[in-house]
């Protein structure tokens, strides 16, 4: 039996990932801001389900409800960082609030998170942390720009703990789903765009999420497959859109960088003084 430990798990993909850990036999440690939107789920699986009240945004409360998880529950294998928030509009748009609240979730939640749980899962010997990302840390479209800000900066501080940390055997994955069709984008904040914008990229509607090809439980199920593998990879993308979004941007950025060979090593030359 596996124990997990999930934060977000009021709707969408954290939901769905304590459903199917819990029908799977294994046991879940679910953090949401309102625990009885579990009730549900704790009549049917009892003291399998174990619940707290828990914001990412509350550091001293991270500390507080990590602390009693591990010491009731014992050994945690799988942690999973999944809370976060999306606000969607053009980033001039965006209110100082909106800003500020999605880069406390979806950022420095995420990381305050990540540091208080690696003492607990270093003294224990080891485990798999599981860190949300999205195809949108690696490419970027209209009127997402500070959500691209939160997971482009959780790609670049889970890569560099990783290897911090890995001597611990603490294994770090980071899930990056493309288009998926939870409740995340219906609870996600629209701002309309203002007069310069209208009209332009930013103008454009969102995908309808009718069109979403993905699905939840089978995202899910590819998450719980590899956090309990032998070897997790550092990278877990998943969805057939993200595949092919992320791998298409990716050989463009690196053609895009080899053009610029000539001119990256010119720059290590001394330039004349005379030429100043």
């Amino acid at each position: 039996m596996t124990t997990w430990f999930i934060t977000g798990t009021s709707r969408g993909l954290g939901r769905e990932l304590t459903e199917q850990a819990l029908a799977r036999g294994d046991r879940v440690a679910a953090t949401l801001r309102r625990p009885e939107q579990l009730d549900d789920l704790a009549a049917e699986y009892g003291d399998r389900l174990w619940r707290a009240p828990m914001d990412v945004t509350d550091s001293a409360q991270i500390e507080s409800v990590l602390a009693r998880a591990f010491a009731e529950l014992g050994r945690i294998d799988v942690v999973v960082s999944n809370a976060g928030l999306g606000v969607f509009g053009a980033a001039e748009d965006l209110t100082d609030r909106q800003i500020d609240n999605m880069i406390a979730t979806n950022l420095t939640g995420s990381i305050q998170f990540a540091r208080r749980v690696v003492p607990h899962l270093r003294e224990q010997g080891g485990g798999v942390l599981v860190q949300l990302s999205s195809q949108g840390g690696h490419i970027a479209f209209p009127r997402f720009a500070i959500y691209h800000a939160t997971k482009w900066g959780v790609e670049g501080y889970f890569e560099a703990m990783a290897q911090e940390i890995a001597p611990f055997g603490i294994r770090t994955m980071l899930v990056e789903p493309g288009m998926v069709p939870t409740t995340f984008y219906a609870a996600a904040e629209r701002v309309p765009v203002s007069a310069p914008y209208r009209g332009g990229p930013a103008d454009a509607p969102p995908m309808p999420v009718e069109d979403m090809v993905a699905t939840q439980s089978g995202t899910a199920h590819a998450i719980i497959v590899a956090a309990t593998s032998p070897e997790p990879p550092l990278r877990l993308l998943l969805n057939g859109d993200a595949y092919e979004a992320v791998t298409s941007t990716l050989r463009q950025r690196l053609a895009d960088l080899e053009s610029q060979r000539d001119t990256a090593y010119a720059a290590d030359a001394e330039y004349p003084r005379s030429n100043r």
